[in-house]
């Protein structure tokens, strides 16, 4: 503990102990981790980073647990893809995904929160963790809760895609299933953690939770040889992500890891849901709250927690924001399959649809280098692409069956 000085109000300042909770007592600001960065300057290295196994907990220095990593052991370091098809297609120079579909154990960056979520849970002693989820969260605190041994309480919105209810229940958590959208599951686990002395993950421990989302701009930088992208596009639900992807640029310029950094940081959002964008493009201060209506359940949080912040991130760093349609987003879930084989949810289809609309406007040069963060697997969301995709070919089983549908597919070429 001796590189974290406490929790800390973004808003008024006022600095706390490392406990249980997230919302300053006095201007009711939320809190955030703070480090001392000039005592970890001395203790972490690119050599030391690069000696370490290659999961999330590779940069420990940075993240606020207090003795060894106890959950998410085999999370993180997932793939940066250098997407030369999909950058052909798009008339750019230089294009990466941040691949979070694959190596984590739920296939979705959610795990990189909850390995320190729930490490942070068992320093703080507690048995059971819960959270609000619009699924892939609930993935995430299931398996690795399971696996860790707390009781498991899940509260997500009855309208859920099937297939995002039997991977948290796989696990056999207690699912709670509520009958509204996100922000009144949200609200009802508020009143839930005021009662009852559970860990809920993304309310009373919060602030550390929301650290987790770092690991993700940390190997960003590593793996493009320890230097910071010329633009990030960072897809936004709550916004966390966004402003901490920003955090840890900054924190390793901070602790001397990278020398430079200009990176612009941009917003992806769905048309449905995009209270954050909205506030970008219109050049307001104020998130006003919306009602989501878009496939894109993963990113339907209409009153986003962190939106200030990530608009403000957005702005202080020359970046700008997007949203797009539903059909859009299925669009641009098959252009990334059948261009680079990834295979993305439809928070992927929201981002790289985004990216596509800032690179035709201009707000993303063709001649810099960006990174497109994909944050969980396709196989999620098979729903939203019901109804469009191709058919399956049908034939007898036979060679003439075979070759007269070879024959209308090389017509077709």
């Amino acid at each position: 503990m001796g590189h974290i000085k406490g929790l800390k109000c973004r808003e008024c300042g006022r600095e706390y102990a490392i406990e249980p909770i997230y919302v300053c007592e006095f201007c009711f600001g939320p809190l955030e981790v703070a480090y001392d960065y000039k005592s970890i300057a001395g203790d972490i290295s690119r050599k030391k980073i690069e000696k370490r196994d290659k999961n999330l907990w590779r940069y420990r220095e940075l993240l606020p647990i207090d003795g060894e990593p106890q959950v998410g052991l085999d999370s993180g370091f997932t793939p940066l893809i250098r997407a030369d098809n999909l950058a052909r297609v798009l008339g750019v120079d230089e294009l990466y995904l941040k691949d979070d579909t694959v190596v984590h154990p739920t296939l979705s960056f959610k795990d990189r929160v909850v390995a320190i979520a729930l490490t942070k849970a068992k320093e703080f002693g507690f048995d059971t963790v819960a959270c609000a989820s619009t699924g892939n969260l609930a993935h995430s605190v299931s398996a690795h809760g399971a696996k860790a041994g707390f009781k498991r309480f899940i509260f997500i919105p009855s309208t859920l895609e099937a297939s995002k209810i039997v991977a948290s229940l796989v696990y056999e958590p207690n699912l709670i299933a509520v009958d509204g959208n996100y922000d009144d599951v949200n609200r009802l686990c508020s009143e839930i953690a005021n009662k009852y002395k559970w860990a809920f993950v993304n309310i009373n421990i919060r602030p550390f939770y929301a650290e987790g989302s770092k690991t993700l701009g940390f190997e960003v930088i590593e793996q493009l040889g320890w230097k910071a992208p010329d633009n990030v596009v960072v897809p936004c639900a709550s916004g966390s992500l966004l402003t901490k992807v920003w955090k840890s640029f900054k924190e390793f310029r901070d602790v001397g890891i990278i020398k430079d950094l200009s990176t612009k940081v941009f917003a992806a959002q769905a048309t449905g849901c995009s209270p954050i964008a909205a506030a970008i493009k219109q050049g307001r201060d104020v998130i006003r709250p919306v009602k989501p209506d878009t496939i894109a359940k993963s990113l339907a949080i209409g009153n986003p927690a962190d939106g200030f912040y990530a608009a403000q991130v957005v702005r202080d760093t020359g970046g700008y924001a997007e949203d797009v349609s539903d059909p859009e987003i299925i669009d641009a879930i098959k252009l990334l399959a059948r261009t680079e084989g990834v295979f993305a949810e439809t928070a992927g289809g929201v981002t790289l649809a985004s990216t596509i609309k800032l690179i035709q406007s201009g707000r993303i040069k063709r001649d810099e280098s960006t990174v497109i963060c994909i944050t969980g697997n396709g196989l999620k969301t098979q729903e939203a692409l019901q109804g469009h995709t191709s058919s399956p070919h049908h034939i007898k089983p036979s060679l003439a069956s075979f070759e007269e549908v070879l024959e209308n597919i090389k017509k077709g070429e």
